[in-house]
């Protein structure tokens, strides 16, 4: 019985060094191993094998990249303005010996270079430089946190402005402005606007007008062949065709009431032409007059004598 208890101590005791001697390590980190109290070697990812109880590993260290966002701080620029400033920074741990060794806490320890840099950056800027450098500020802090933090096995990727928030009343003030500025340019729009619709309207009331002339001219221009074209043939046909005094003056006659209907005849020309072409219808229908009077008497007597 004895045996058997001294046997399974054995055992537990060689499960227990081999526990104790075998570390696995996960993909991205990386484990410090002192010997004796000392720093000897830093473990990989996979398996790895220590000497136990002369052998301690310490906590493992993440080599992903990480992010870290701390708290807005209140920062005073160039022109005395307190402004509070939300940051993010991108890090990652290059040397786990350096990141245990060298520092006690990096995490604090860029917070605090983080919040010092930006200070002195910031103190260096008006708000309006602030407002509009981004850019160059997150630069300049990832230059100097990158170059401060790199005896402790750090790499400082990036650093962003998260956020920069100006005193209310600045605030108020931008808005004003900016409103100010929204709506100046809404009314210059507006004004391009008309002016831009009055051109055009001026354009194609131009263009309406020219058009219209070109019409009315090149209508007036064919009534005129028109009636130029009409009174050749009327012309050619009355002399093709020889008429007498007479006849001129009959149609004359028949033209004389529409010339007097006009709305500005107030008084009719005769021409001496057609006086003298009336005068002899006249005494053309004063000859056949008598000639009508007597054959009516000579006409008449025979149905005298057929009644006797």
């Amino acid at each position: 019985m004895v045996e058997v208890v001294a046997w399974i101590a054995v055992a537990l005791a060689v499960i227990f060094i081999g526990l104790r001697t075998i570390r696995i390590v996960p993909q991205a980190r990386a484990g410090n191993v002192e010997r004796l109290g000392r720093y000897y070697r830093t473990l990989d990812a996979g398996l790895n094998v220590v000497i136990p109880f002369v052998d301690r590993v310490r906590p493992l260290i993440d080599l992903r990249e990480q992010v870290v966002s701390f708290d807005p701080q209140p920062v005073i620029t160039e022109d005395n303005l307190v402004v509070h400033i939300d940051t993010v920074l991108y890090f990652q741990v290059t040397d786990p010996r350096a990141a245990q060794y060298e520092i006690a806490n990096y995490i604090q320890a860029i917070e605090q270079l983080t919040v010092t840099t930006l200070r002195n950056v910031i103190g260096g800027l008006d708000l309006e430089k602030t407002l509009t450098s981004r850019e160059h500020i997150n630069d300049t802090l990832r230059g100097i946190l990158d170059e401060a933090s790199g005896k402790w096995g750090i790499r400082v990727n990036r650093v962003e402005l998260k956020a920069i928030d100006p005193p209310p009343s600045v605030k108020e003030s931008m808005e004003r402005q900016m409103r100010a500025d929204r709506e100046k340019r809404a009314a210059i729009l507006t004004a391009e606007g008309v002016r831009q619709s009055k051109i055009l309207t001026a354009e194609g009331e131009k263009q309406s007008a020219i058009l219209t002339a070109e019409g009315d001219q090149q209508a007036a221009v064919l009534r005129a062949n028109g009636q130029a074209q009409a009174i050749d043939q009327v012309f050619q046909a009355v002399h093709r065709n020889d008429p007498d005094p007479k006849l001129l003056a009959y149609q004359y006659l028949q033209a004389l009431p529409q010339i007097a209907a006009g709305s500005g005849s107030t008084f009719v020309i005769i021409p001496g032409e057609v006086t003298a072409a009336l005068q002899a219808v006249t005494k053309a229908f004063t000859a056949s007059v008598p000639q009508q009077r007597t054959a009516e008497p000579a006409t008449a007597q025979p149905s005298v004598d057929q009644r006797t």
